[in-house]
């Protein structure tokens, strides 16, 4: 092993001579407020986190303070922070022969008894490799030995944890507030009864929520689809639920305060857990279902907190749609009223396009018009009849108009092509749907006016009724753009759009299989990494890693697939039915709606998943009506 002395101590007289060559050396040195560095010696079990992206992402993401906060509570564990080096600090490394570490100690990861690993989107797949690479940490879960920290992973992308299986030793499926506790508990006895690593594996397939891929075989068809995944034996589970916490906890109330801008900098807390919406093309509505609220006071003695231990100026009230949150009148008003003076800027992302969501606009900008943002995914009635989420034409025009009407000069609207459906008239409907929002806000603003659409393309994730559904092929994509391009072109309208090459790896990835991982390794290996990152992104060298392993994108992105096959995915259980995601993806197709789901219970099967009664919880939470 290389330089086994390095783990046994941190490493930072060594970083001290790196630090000043690289730029923003403030992702590495650590020491920032709140950041937790408890004595190595207090803790039983050791637990890296790491997310694998540059730090002014991971330091933004709400999933990764949680955790911190919670392990670091627990008087036998600890919890440090790693980020995915930038290019210039990786040189640097690789150069010195140092392995990569963490901000707390700058011990190096090989150190720790698990490097937990935060998956929130497909696009790290390899980062993650690289990041092991630079840990030291034999990609392949099957090359790993007694002395190699277990790889546990988690995340949103970790719902279909196939094509990453054969690097990860464990995944940690669902919400991690519980299942991680549990999974470094049962580590934690292995260390002190010198439990093998086969049977510490076995022992976390156990636990509710956890997936040892190595624990289970997948056979396959001679057309490529998957033929049956099947457990090692009756002690592990067939199918593996999701873990979800019935009343969401306490949020972190002193969270590490970055040195360094980041992509949020700001005080967040999690008000609302799920959405009743039904968007039939949304991952996070149905795999976080059912919702769970934070009772109002809670969020304002949490607030109270947050303020004074992180010194911050600006607020969000995260969750994925807020005005759906049935306290946020209340909620608001008291915010402004106690923060007024101190001109405490409160964001709510994820608004609806209602009337209401514009006087809670008005009620949190303190002044402040910036741009307004809404999403209303599709531009005709029929097409957003097709995705569950229905907004009158008129109801759209009259909320933006009132926008305009209240001081914002700028709209924001979010749009997606390639819907299942979707003819050429519905894409043009955006840029004509742009123009008429403009001409609104022309009549107030003259032509200070501006309207920003952002074209993303729809990609048909696991769990969502549109599992069955294709991916529009990369030249339709182009298409489409030109289209609307040609279109929306003239002075007061900015269009964004994605890469339709990003957009086919994204779907590749989160629909692909097992089969996948020989070429996630072997365009590692040609240079890719910070794949969702635009000036990093090759998709020459996946094309070739595909050529290379016999892969296709055809296969895993531009075909649909019949009602009776089996995903790679199926034996991972959100709790939603697929009978009941089978039955949405039919209606889709008939342009037939269903309610919010609090305004009547429609059997998607998560209260039986779970055991729930459909009652109201303590403290105010919820599960269904």
């Amino acid at each position: 092993m290389r330089h086994e002395r390095l783990f046994s101590r941190a490493i930072e007289p060594e970083l001290e001579m790196l630090l000043p060559r690289v730029s923003k050396p403030g992702r590495y040195a650590g020491g920032e407020l709140n950041s937790i560095c408890k004595p190595w010696d207090s803790a039983t079990v050791r637990l890296a986190l790491a997310f694998p992206d540059l730090y002014e992402l991971g330091m933004s993401n709400l999933g990764i303070q949680i955790l911190y906060d919670l392990v670091n509570r627990q008087p036998d564990m600890l919890a440090e922070r790693v980020f995915a080096p930038w290019t210039d600090m990786e040189e640097a490394l690789r150069t010195a022969e140092l392995p990569l570490f963490t901000l707390e100690s700058k011990r190096p990861v090989m150190a720790f008894d698990v490097l937990g690993v935060s998956l929130p989107y497909e696009q790290l797949c390899t980062n993650v490799l690289n990041l092991l690479d630079l840990s030291w940490i034999p990609l392949w879960a099957s090359d790993r030995q007694s002395e190699h920290p277990l790889v546990i992973a988690g995340g949103h992308a970790a719902f279909n944890p196939e094509p990453m299986a054969p690097f990860v030793d464990a995944f940690a499926i669902g919400e991690g507030e519980e299942v991680l506790v549990e999974i470094l508990q049962a580590i934690r006895e292995a260390k002190c009864r010198a439990i093998s690593r086969p049977e510490v594996l076995r022992r976390l397939a156990r636990l509710p929520g956890v997936y040892v891929p190595s624990l289970y075989t997948v056979s396959y068809r001679s057309d490529g689809r998957i033929e049956a995944i099947l457990p090692a034996d009756g002690e592990v589970p067939a199918t593996v639920r999701k873990r979800m916490v019935a009343v969401l906890p306490a949020p972190p109330m002193a969270p590490v305060v970055p040195t360094i801008a980041t992509t949020h900098d700001r005080a967040v807390i999690e008000i609302m857990r799920g959405c009743t919406r039904g968007c039939r093309f949304c991952h996070a509505g149905f795999s976080t279902r059912p919702v769970r609220e934070r009772p109002v006071s809670e969020v304002l003695d949490a607030v109270d907190t947050l303020l004074r231990s992180t010194g911050y100026e600006e607020l969000a009230l995260l969750s994925l749609s807020s005005s759906d949150y049935s306290g946020v009148v209340p909620l608001v008003q008291q915010l402004t009223a106690r923060y007024g003076r101190r001109r405490l800027s409160i964001s709510l992302p994820s608004l609806r396009l209602d009337t209401t969501s514009t006087d809670l606009m008005e009620a949190v900008s303190g002044g402040r018009k910036g741009s307004a943002t809404f999403a209303p995914e599709a531009a005709t009635e029929s097409m957003r009849r097709v995705i569950n989420k229905v907004i009158p034409d008129e109801q759209l025009l009259e909320v933006t108009d009132q926008v305009f009407g209240r001081g914002w000069r700028t709209i924001k609207l979010y749009f997606m092509i390639g819907l299942p459906g979707e003819t050429l008239a519905d894409v043009q409907s955006i840029s004509d749907l742009a123009w008429e929002v403009l001409r609104r806000g022309r009549s107030h603003h003259g032509r200070r006016a501006r309207v920003h659409l952002g074209i993303s393309t729809f990609i048909p994730k696991p769990h969502t009724p549109f599992q069955w559904a294709s991916l529009d092929p990369a030249e339709t994509i182009r298409a489409k753009q030109s289209a609307l391009m040609e279109r929306a072109r003239g002075g007061g309208l900015e269009l964004k759009w994605n890469n339709p090459e990003e957009t086919v790896l994204e779907a590749v990835l989160s629909r692909g299989d097992r089969q996948l991982a020989p070429a996630i390794y072997r365009a590692w290996q040609m240079g890719a990494k910070f794949d969702g990152w635009r000036e990093h992104f090759s998709m020459q060298r996946w094309s070739q890693a595909f050529l290379e392993t016999d892969l296709t994108t055809e296969f895993y992105a531009h075909r649909w697939r019949p009602h009776d096959e089996l995903f790679p995915w199926d034996h991972i259980h959100t709790g939603v039915n697929k009978a009941y995601l089978l039955a949405e993806f039919r209606r889709s197709l008939q342009g037939e709606t269903q309610p919010d789901c609090r305004e009547g219970c429609l059997v998607c099967g998560i209260l039986e998943a779970f055991g729930h009664e459909r009652k109201e919880l303590s403290k105010g939470a919820w599960l269904c009506p």
